[in-house]
């Protein structure tokens, strides 16, 4: 049965790659966590956290941040591009804090590798407080990512080794599992395309370098990016999108 273990994010973040050459997220982390949440003064936990770059743009936002990840590899990257983030090496299944600390804990791109996301969803339950808020942030299943995805792990090429996807409800149905209670499910989309990602990995492999993005052709790029916005708010991005996220929040006793 195929995995995902540190073998795989240790070979990952090992490659020749500057963190510069590595996708982030369009920032929807922060974005979507600042229009819901003060971030003023919050203690945050980013659980799985590779770079630790949507720690640092919470920072940046007034966070306290703590960044956890089990492979080096990711942390010796993080130590270059996240000042401020205190970076803590550990195991997302036994972390090395109290009950109740953080005001905030969120994963993005992290339970979608493991077969029984339960006790690691427990286990960031157990760490966040009384009012606290969780953020879950994965792949979602109606996109052609996950047929792209499917055929590679199949033959043994994905390079994560397992992976798999979730919809707004099950999602939500697994947070609920972990005793939280869901309030708020977004979508998002690839940005750049899918198309435009897998050409420049397959490139990238015989030594030819695209940037991160395309060049942006005003205003054609302003028009996609208003209606991909446009899209996102609406149920497509919940339903259609290429990640989901749900939040959840940790009853008061």
């Amino acid at each position: 049965m195929r995995s995902s273990d540190r073998s795989h994010w240790d070979r990952f973040w090992s490659r020749n790659r500057a963190p510069g050459d590595i996708y982030g997220n369009d920032n929807r982390i922060a974005e979507e966590t600042a229009s819901r949440l003060d971030t003023s003064g919050m203690l945050s936990l980013e659980v799985g956290a590779a770079t630790a770059r949507d720690s640092l743009a919470l920072s940046e936002l007034g966070a306290d941040a703590v960044a956890l990840d089990y492979s080096p590899a990711a942390l010796a990257l993080a130590r270059r591009t996240a000042a401020g983030v205190i970076l803590v090496c550990g195991d997302a299944h036994d972390m090395p804090f109290r009950d109740g600390v953080f005001d905030f804990v969120f994963s993005q791109g992290v339970l979608e590798h493991f077969r029984d996301p339960g006790p690691l969803l427990s286990e960031q339950a157990r760490v966040l407080a009384p009012g606290g808020v969780l953020l879950v942030d994965v792949p979602q299943t109606v996109h052609p990512y996950t047929l792209v995805k499917k055929a590679l792990i199949f033959l043994g090429a994905w390079f994560a080794g397992w992976e798999t996807q979730f919809t707004c409800r099950s999602l939500s149905s697994l947070v609920r599992r972990a005793g939280l209670s869901p309030f708020d499910c977004y979508g998002r989309f690839f940005h750049p395309s899918l198309c435009y990602r897998m050409s420049r990995e397959a490139l990238f492999r015989i030594g030819i370098r695209l940037p991160l993005c395309p060049k942006p052709v005003p205003p054609l790029s302003r028009l996609c990016s208003r209606i991909r916005r446009t899209a996102e708010r609406s149920f497509l991005g919940r339903r259609f999108g290429s990640v989901i996220g749900v939040f959840a929040r940790k009853e008061r006793s």
